[in-house]
This record gives C-alpha cells, structure tokens and sequence, in this order.
C-alpha cells in the first residue's frame, strides 16, 4: 500500500461524490422551474441513495469482478471475498471500490435531467437501478475490468482508451438521455427558462470542482499523471467556457450565465477521456471545439428536430464525451480503429438496452405523470412540499 496514493484517492473519492451531492442537484434544480425543483432533487437524492447500495450489492462485481470478458461474475457480490488486506495496485479495494461507486452513482443521475418535470418519481428509480446493473456496470467492464474492450481484447494490445468516462460516463449517460427522451415526448408548456441561473451557477462550480477529482483521481495513484490531469481538466473548462459564450455572443448578441457554466461542462465532459493521455495544450484544444460543438448540438436536437432533452444531457455529456474520445485518436494517443469501434459497440449497446428497459419498466408502472400533476408541477401533487413558499 502507498500512503500517498491512498490518501489521494480518498480526497478524489469524497470530491466525484460531492459533484452528486449537491453539485448536480444544485445545478439541474436550478434549470427546471420553480414549481419542480423539489421533485428533482428528491429523484437525484433518491437515486444517488440506491445506486450506492445497488453496486455494493451487485454493480461492483459485475464491473470488476473476475468473470469473463464481457461481465465480471458475482465473486464480489456484496464484497463477501473483499478483506483489509486485498489490494487493487497500491490501494486497498475498499478505497477502489468506494471510488467506483461513486461514477456509478453520478451516471444515472445525470441522465435523470433529460426527463426532468414530467416523469414518475417510480419510475425513476426502477429504470435507473436497473439501468446501472445492465447497462453501466457491464460497459465499466467492458473498458475498465478487463473486459473486451480493454487491452489485448477485441482492438489489440492497445483496446479503447477512456481515461475518466467519456464512454463508460459520458456516451452512455448521454446516449440514454437521448432515448429517454425521445419515448418520454415533449414536455407540455412552452417556457423552458430555467428558474434560478444563480443556482445553476453553484452546481456547476461544485461539478468543476469534483471534476479535479474525477479526472485526477482515475491515475490512482498521487504522482505526475494525476496532476496532468488536473491540470488538464482546469483549462479545458475554462477554455469551453469562453469559447461558448464567444459563440453565443456571435449568435444571439448575448452573453448567459447559464450558456457560460454549461459550456464548462461540455469542456469537462470532452476531455474526460483524455485527460491522461494528452498535454495542456491539447487539453485547451479540446476545449475550444468542444464550446462550439456542444453548443450547436444544444440548437440542433431542441431547435430543429423538436426533441426535448429538457437539461441537454445528450448534447453535452453524449456529444462531448464521444466527441474527446474521437480526439484521442486525432490527436495520436489512441488508435483509430479502436477508438470508434468502442463508440459504435458502445452506443449500440447502450440505446437498445435502454429501449428495452424503457418500455419494461413503462409497462410496469408508467412513465409519464398526469397532465393535471405536469401543469401543477410535480413539487406539491408528488411530493407534498415547494421549493419557494409565496410571501403572504
């Protein structure tokens, strides 16, 4: 065991979890309107609550457990083999695990931005713990615990190189928003401003923040691939952040707190899995597409084919991941052969799952609230509480 890097890993672990809680919720809740800001945190909370016990369980041996080269087998179940002493390089499992769970957490939730204020709280939590056990988990495996995807499997020696997630994250996150969405429907009103772009502001500080840990944190280990990383991760927000805006100006005349902090995260989303792999420099080249690209993606899906990604999970997440990870290969840290090959598996992978899940767990118990609750807000029908008492 290497103190350092425990204690690294331990710092990067309470960090990717804080972007969860509350740095997600924060700025998703922000976004939606007034009258729903309750019902989405409480859906986050809620599902951030049952991916942590879903992948102690079950998640974290079907990722990591030493099964074959497409899941991991129940060796791990509820860490029943995991003691003190077992090690994952200079780490106690314990620690690699609890890190881990913490991406397993943050996925589903992200993708619960795309369906926000019209949606039913049970099935939220239904798709979304199935979704982590049949679709994340066997994806981590496939790339990170030695599945197909990794090195001297399908692609070769080298596999598909995601450092931090923008495939196993990112693309998955982002391709099932976008099929969501897309059974789900339109949202039944016409002013999508998000009601609080201070709130928004918030989250996606704390998002960037966490992201230090979620990138830095990936080398495992306290030494100069993780500081590169930060590094790394810190331009390339900033450099999306600007670029967007730029954009944004150029386009409308306007510069938006919320165009602003969301152009960070498509930086942050795009460089994930590169961020150990290529230099500052590149790392800002990223950055300066991603702005440009995440933000027409945004005009594109809302604009011109009328699909109402309500939070822009696809455009930025789905888009920015999968646009970092073409950018390994361009750049010449990944191969190109293996690089879009795991895109194309993946993404096929990942959309007719969650269509069948979808449905599944539509004809269980529905996924769509009343028109009646849509036009209220879910807040008070739901949830029996508002975020925002009226002044008497």
């Amino acid at each position: 065991m290497n103190h350092a890097d425990i204690g690294w890993v331990m710092v990067a672990t309470a960090m990717v979890f804080f972007m969860s809680l509350p740095g997600l919720i924060l700025f998703y809740g922000g976004m939606v309107r007034a009258r729903n800001v309750i019902s989405l945190m409480v859906q986050c909370y809620a599902v951030a609550c049952m991916m942590a016990l879903l992948w102690f369980v079950l998640g974290y041996s079907i990722a990591f457990g030493d099964g074959n080269a497409f899941w991991g087998g129940l060796g791990k179940v509820a860490l029943l083999d995991v003691t003190l002493g077992s090690m994952v390089g200079t780490l106690p499992e314990t620690l690699f695990f609890a890190f881990q769970m913490t991406f397993a957490i943050i996925t589903p939730v992200i993708i619960l931005g795309a369906c926000a204020e019209r949606t039913k709280f049970g099935f939220i939590l239904l798709f979304s713990s199935l979704w982590m056990l049949l679709v994340y988990a066997p994806v981590a495996h496939w790339v990170w615990g030695g599945g197909f995807l990794s090195d001297g499997g399908l692609f070769g020696e080298t596999g598909v190189r995601d450092f931090a997630g923008g495939l196993v994250v990112h693309e998955t996150a982002g391709i099932s928003a976008l099929m969501l969405t897309i059974v789900i429907g339109r949202r039944a009103v016409s002013d999508y401003r998000p009601h609080n772009p201070g709130m928004v502001m918030v989250g996606a500080s704390i998002l960037w923040f966490g992201w230090l840990g979620f990138n830095g944190g990936s080398q495992l280990a306290a030494d100069a691939g993780a500081a590169r990383a930060v590094t790394v991760t810190i331009l390339a927000g900033a450099t999306a952040s600007v670029t967007w805006i730029g954009w944004e100006y150029v386009k409308t005349g306007k510069i938006t707190l919320v165009g602003m902090v969301t152009g960070t995260l498509a930086g942050l989303a795009a460089v994930t899995p590169a961020s150990g792999f290529v230099s500052p420099l590149y790392g800002i080249l990223i950055g300066i597409v991603a702005g440009i690209m995440c933000q027409e993606t945004v005009y594109i899906l809302r604009d011109k084919t009328g699909i109402d990604d309500a939070l822009d999970v696809f455009a930025v997440h789905g888009a920015g991941g999968i646009f970092g990870s073409v950018m390994m290969a361009a750049l010449g840290t990944a191969s190109w052969t293996a690089q879009l090959g795991g895109i194309a598996i993946i993404a096929g992978y990942t959309a007719v799952a969650t269509l069948i899940l979808i449905f599944f767990c539509k004809g269980v118990i529905g996924i769509r609230v009343s028109p009646e609750i849509e036009a209220q807000g879910l807040d008070q029908p739901v949830h029996g509480q508002r975020g925002y008492e009226l002044a008497s």
